[in-house]
């Protein structure tokens, strides 16, 4: 069935998705440990059993059984033809599903971060999801699902290889923790409005959590989803009972929320871990009679980043668009970009959130320069420094698309002009990448001087752009600021075509301010004079240095006395002495840092770059156990409680446990006969247990621990119980740390720690994962940990009730 098929039937009725496999292969025998594709593949006959069950259940459609079918999943099974397995299994779903029912090639993550939040680069990524795709179309999909998504990027990089593939329907799903986040800190609304400009079909969350916090997200996107919203929760929560992980949500229980998430608006619903056919039977009864409520808006009038999104919404306090990452006329930033460097560019993006930007225009036009691997490399420092969404500022088309490919959210590009290069190749890439664009009334040969003659431009851009399917919610006019030194009629011309653009036309509006005040003195009291006569106007947003304390009051005011500032609050917030909320103090100090004050601030931001140039030169002030003690521990530290806050999320983090390393490194020479040596705290065993092949958060915890003065036996993933016993005899760590992403696969760790109490092992185990919760980790006698900063927190803990023994070794007997 095609794209138009399946939208047809969505405006009829609530479709149904099929509910887990992995638990349902397990009850047919399929062990731990084991490639689930390839062990269908042998067994074909168990997984059509299983997938006709849902089928039989009312399930409309039916997942392949391809979640972990991509090239860096196969080969830890050594398994190299991605291709032809993705193929098989999508015939085998096609056969069970039988006529009318409907197969989703299903597309699960790869386990490894994608830049620019970690080492696998975006093209390859995109690169290993096309793999896939080509062998679910080979093997007859009519749809595609991406699901169970950490990662903003990787679902990106997944959606592209879709729609660079095909033109079928797809459901892209992100996986929130139970805050309402995902690991790398991106909100249901946020990666909603990335994902529905990027072009996903129908957008939702599954897995992590069951009904009653779905169902609350499903309701959160409604308001602005222009596609339709899909949901499988979990049944429930997991416990241990007989040795099994078991759900504690029953199939008439989880069929009761059914209402629930048609009043919240979902289109396509499910089930995830723990779900059976009889769940599925319960949510397609309770559904059968419900109408759908379609999405409520045709396009949204929003930007994003990967933490954070801004509702561009009309009678709302002025938006405003930091200027300051633009090297015009700034030696120190345009030196920096010759050399390719990055701290002046995180200051810069960090400074201006501070100050109360609501985006961020990012130029890196310096004459000379590789514009797009340098806009590239600027996008990957500034998502890292800021949480504000990005725009994209450039003439050039190449230096426009290179961004729109790499930025993990909705961008507005800056800008598309009446010109003919502009249109014929930029409004393409806006409507690929979903971005929004600022219209710049100019042509090739022209700068209209009048409203009349840049009305008439915007009109035929935008008649251009709606071939490309946008409408005026995707579009920001610019009113064109010219110097009233040249022109003392310009600004008159300005304020009405804004006027026009956001009255008559109906479409937001932008302004580069301070270009009124060029060649004239104290130029800021013009500034804000154009500024609050354009809020007047109607202005939506203007691009400025948000520090300016003119334009700043001029602005706020101006909300209060246009009614745009309701109850005055930001302007009695902003006068008030409350300042910016969560802004960490001790990141723009009064006064020039010390030497060791540049170390702290260096881990705090994450700064890889220089945190080695940095102690080079505090260690001349100071002793190197003393900046380990006084500045980087307490600086990590503050790390760990800001992540905690939430006012950092995983990107943050893993770049100042990453600058962390890299000093401890420089230091280690110096360090070697010091207490704070790595060894210092003693030693921790982690590992992934056996069958589980996700190894990412485990990773973090052992480069947070590593930071915090342990020596870390990292065993890797896909570990044996014997494996774990051996380490533990062998190193005597302080304690052990157990991982587990899957629910097939956790049961693995109270197999470990039986075997350990058995073998006389009193090592303290702590566990952790994606599906782990504490109440489980207490059924086995363990700790729990729900991130990597709990974790090095709760070993501290433990470690001051320390007990350790150990049985004699006992040689050739370690397969218990």
């Amino acid at each position: 069935m095609n794209k138009k098929g399946i939208a047809a039937l969505l405006k009829k009725r609530i479709l149904i998705l099929d509910g887990a496999t992995g638990t349902e292969l397990q009850k047919r025998g399929m062990p731990g440990g084991v490639c689930p594709e390839a062990w269908c593949a042998q067994r074909p006959h168990l997984l059509r059993e299983v997938q006709r069950a849902y089928r039989e259940a009312g399930a409309d459609v039916i997942y392949t059984c391809t979640f972990g079918a991509n090239g860096p999943k196969l080969g830890e099974y050594g398994i190299d033809d991605v291709r032809g397995v993705n193929e098989r299994m999508a015939l085998l779903a096609r056969e069970a599903a039988g006529p009318g029912g409907l197969v989703a090639g299903d597309i699960g993550p790869t386990g490894r971060f994608v830049e620019p939040f970690g080492e696998l680069p975006f093209e390859a990524a995109v690169t290993v999801f096309k793999e896939q795709v080509a062998g679910l179309l080979a093997g007859g999909v009519d749809l595609f699902v991406i699901e169970t998504m950490m990662d903003i990027q990787e679902a990106r990089a997944a959606l592209l290889a879709v729609k660079e593939s095909s033109d079928l329907f797809t459901i892209v799903t992100m996986t929130y923790e139970a805050g309402g986040r995902t690991l790398n800190g991106t909100d249901p609304v946020t990666a909603l409005i990335t994902l529905q400009s990027l072009g996903a079909d129908a957008v939702g969350c599954n897995c992590s959590v069951g009904p009653a916090e779905m169902r609350d997200w499903i309701a959160a996107m409604k308001p602005y989803a222009t596609v339709p919203l899909a949901a499988k929760p979990n049944a429930g929560l997991p416990r241990l009972a007989g040795g099994r992980t078991h759900f504690d949500m029953g199939a008439e229980e989880f069929g009761s929320w059914g209402e629930a998430f048609h009043r919240a608006g979902v289109n396509l619903l499910g089930g995830c871990c723990g779900t059976t056919p009889e769940h599925i039977a319960a949510i397609r009864a309770a559904t059968a009679s419900s109408s759908p409520e379609p999405p409520r808006r045709r396009s949204l009038a929003a930007v994003s980043s990967a933490r954070t999104h801004r509702l561009l919404e009309r009678n709302r306090p002025l938006f405003i668009i930091g200027e300051r990452l633009n090297p015009t006329g700034k030696k120190q930033l345009q030196q920096e970009l010759r050399e390719g460097k990055m701290s002046l560019v995180r200051r810069l993006a960090r400074e201006q959130e501070w100050q109360g930007a609501d985006l961020l225009d990012v130029n890196v036009g310096v004459p000379g320069i590789d514009e797009p691997p340098t806009m590239r490399e600027t996008i990957r420092a500034v998502t890292a420094a800021s949480s504000l969404p990005l725009v994209i500022d450039s003439p050039k088309v190449a230096t426009i698309e290179a961004a729109l490919r790499l930025y993990p959210g909705r961008a507005l590009i800056n800008s598309i002009s009446g010109e003919l290069e502009k249109v014929e190749k930029l409004l393409p890439l806006a409507a690929k990448y979903g971005a929004m664009f600022i219209l710049l009334p100019l042509t090739d040969g022209e700068i209209p001087a009048t409203a009349a003659g840049r009305a008439a431009v915007v009109r035929e851009v935008f008649l251009a752009a709606r071939r490309h399917g946008f409408t005026k919610e995707d579009i920001v006019v610019d009113g064109l600021v010219m110097t009233v030194a040249a022109n003392q009629e310009a600004p008159a011309e300005t304020l009405k075509t804004v006027s026009w653009a956001s009255r008559t036309f109906g479409c937001r509006t932008v302004l580069g301010v301070s270009n009124v005040s060029f060649g004239l003195p104290e130029r800021k009291w013009l500034n804000a004079a154009m500024l609050g006569l354009a809020q007047g106007a109607g202005l939506s947003m203007a691009i400025v240095n948000p520090a300016g304390p003119e334009l700043q009051a001029v602005m706020k005011a101006a909300d209060v006395l246009l009614g745009r500032d309701r109850q005055a609050a930001r302007y009695i917030a902003a006068f008030s002495g409350a300042g910016p909320e969560g802004k960490p103090p001790e990141q723009e100090p009064s006064k020039e840092p010390s030497p060791e004050e540049r170390v702290y601030q260096a881990i705090l931001e994450g700064n890889r770059e220089d945190i080695v140039a940095v102690i080079e030169a505090a260690l001349d002030g100071v002793a190197a156990g003393e900046l380990v003690d006084k500045r980087m521990i307490p600086a990590i530290m503050r790390v760990g409680e800001l992540y905690e806050r939430q006012t950092y999320f995983l990107p943050q983090l893993m770049a100042s446990a990453e600058a962390m390393k890299r000093g401890l490194a420089r230091l280690a020479p110096l360090l070697a006969a010091s207490a704070t040596n790595a060894a210092g705290k003693g030693r921790i065993v982690l590992a992934t247990v056996r069958g589980d092949i996700h190894d990412i958060g485990k990773n973090i915890v052992a480069l947070m621990l590593r930071n915090h003065g342990y020596e870390v036996i990292d065993l890797g993933k896909d570990v044996t119980t014997a494996a774990i016993l051996t380490a533990i005899k062998e190193h005597r760590p302080r304690a052990a740390g157990l991982s587990a992403l899957m629910t097939t696969t956790m049961t693995a760790m109270g197999d470990v720690i039986a075997a350990a109490r058995r073998e006389g092992l009193a090592v303290p185990f702590i566990l952790g994962g994606a599906v782990v919760t504490a109440a489980y980790a207490e059924s086995l006698g363990a700790a729990y940990a729900r991130d990597s900063v709990e974790a090095v927190r709760v070993i501290g803990g433990l470690l001051e009730n320390e007990t350790f023994t150990t049985a004699p070794d006992k040689k050739g007997d370690e397969n218990s």
